[in-house]
């Protein structure tokens, strides 16, 4: 079997959402926000970064940690890193943009920068962006920096509401950006100006600027990526100036595939949903977008995921399904064992659900994305847990050819079938019975299936519940 890329493409040990890629030399770096496992809050953990070949985005490798909270001075045990973004500066350095949200000792939001003579860091305090003249209007959150013939753009804002600025909602715009000077990178010498509105009065409608602002030039046309007000989406503005003015696009993707097909709202999901965030990749011809799932019945452990998107000759983007074979350049091998952390489609018998509450779904309702053990660098053996009667686990695609029989691994007090289908409404392909026990089993039936690029669904009928750990092809 040749060497292969999956959704999530990072080791399944790894929370890195908010995922911006950037092509530095002949390496394609992401930088991100770092969640912890099942995490109490949002980005927890330190910045981390990881680097793939720009001709191999299957060969990824751990950068290591690049900037600690422990190095902002204004951290004092309280506070978080939020969504960075990276750019190479006219002077040849590296500098690094976070949001940083509220701490004992500064009761606002800010955005603040680290400097680095590599992609790789480790970077250093270089300062803060004095933004506060502008954040009655403009929250200072999810920063994204774009550097062109000597010039520098920050773009951030939010349309969340914080009582630290002492407004009211209504006068936050939405997204902004401002141009820097880049003698120091930190002072804003034009602006702001809005981006995408954050009002769904506004021509975007539910399609409104929520947060997660990236820019990305193609051709002659600046893309504005964005996460909409609805949240599981990332949408795109399109422009002919770093600085807009930005006509509405569309969506890009969505974590839950809503606006798809049958999916029509979060109960219709293929997915469960949440907040997502991320940048558009362009390597030679090919361009993919970069987002996040939810994982652990809630918002605070996100995983990046990216998919290949095409650029219609109008300079408009076709929304894009959620697959599990994103970076990969066409479908998986038919043959072989996968994890079952890679299924891009996941719900109950009652449809996706919501995972962006601060708070947990309930435990015995949903299956979902988890690992055993603590938060850590290795050792990776993420599976998904309490999957029940109805659950459905959706992997896309294989290039199937010659498929005799079809295993899965599960442990538990399962008792029932493992139904599986190449579309959701389709008749079977293989009934697998299983009698799921304390340690890990793979069960096998045989298989009728047509040759071709095809998903599979996988739905549990029966009693019980089970730890749904692999899929064997054969």
């Amino acid at each position: 079997m040749k060497k292969q890329v999956f959704n999530p493409y990072l080791p399944s040990y790894e929370y890195i959402p908010d995922g911006e890629p950037h092509v530095f030399g002949d390496r394609v770096y992401v930088y991100g926000s770092h969640d912890k496992f099942d995490g109490k809050t949002f980005c927890m953990n330190d910045y981390v970064a990881w680097s793939a070949p720009a001709d191999d985005l299957s060969d990824w490798r751990y950068e290591g940690v690049i900037w600690k909270k422990t190095g902002d001075p204004h951290y004092k045990g309280r506070g978080s890193m939020y969504a960075p973004d990276v750019c190479l500066a006219p002077d040849g350095r590296y500098y690094l943009y976070y949001g940083f949200s509220p701490s004992v000792t500064r009761k606002s939001w800010a955005i603040r920068c680290a400097v680095s003579d590599s992609p790789r860091g480790p970077f250093e305090y270089h300062g803060e962006v004095d933004l506060l003249p502008y954040s009655k209007e403009y929250m200072p959150f999810d920063p994204a920096v774009y550097v062109e013939n000597g010039r520098v753009w920050l773009y951030y804002g939010s349309a969340l509401f914080f009582p630290v600025f002492g407004v009211s909602k209504n006068r936050l715009k939405g997204g902004a950006v401002v141009e820097l000077d880049p003698a120091d990178m930190l002072t804003v010498i034009a602006g702001p100006k809005t981006t995408v509105s954050g009002s769904r009065n506004s021509e975007y409608g539910e399609h409104a600027f929520f947060e997660a602002s990236s820019m990305r030039k193609i051709g002659d046309k600046y893309y504005f990526v964005y996460s909409s007000l609805i949240g599981h989406e990332l949408c795109y503005a399109i422009g002919d100036r770093p600085d807009g003015p930005f006509e509405k696009g569309g969506t890009i993707v969505s974590i839950g595939d809503i606006g798809l097909g049958r999916h029509k709202d979060v109960k219709t999901a293929s997915n469960y949903t949440g907040n997502t965030h991320g940048g558009i990749l362009s390597v030679g011809d090919k361009h993919y977008i970069f987002y996040h799932r939810q994982t652990n019945r809630h918002c605070f452990s996100r995983q990046t995921s990216a998919e290949q998107i095409t650029i219609q000759p109008d300079g408009h983007i076709k929304q894009v399904e959620v697959t599990s074979c994103g970076l990969n350049g066409g479908p998986l091998e038919g043959k072989g064992k996968y994890e079952a952390r890679i299924a891009c489609n996941l719900f109950s018998k009652n449809g996706g659900r919501f995972h962006g509450s601060i708070f947990k779904s309930p435990k015995g309702a949903h299956p979902y994305f988890t690992q055993s053990g603590k938060d850590r660098e290795n050792e990776p053996d993420q599976y998904i847990a309490n999957f029940t009667g109805g659950a459905t686990a959706g992997f896309k695609y294989f290039d199937i050819r010659e498929l005799k029989r079809v295993g899965v691994t599960v442990k538990g007090n399962a008792k029932g079938k493992m139904t599986v289908r190449t579309s959701l409404d389709g008749a079977p392909i293989a009934e697998i019975k299983i009698i799921a026990g304390k340690e890990y089993k793979t069960f096998f039936a045989d298989c009728e299936c047509d040759d071709g690029v095809l998903p599979l669904y996988f739905t549990f009928d029966g009693n019980g519940r089970c730890d749904f750990s692999a899929i064997v092809l054969e």
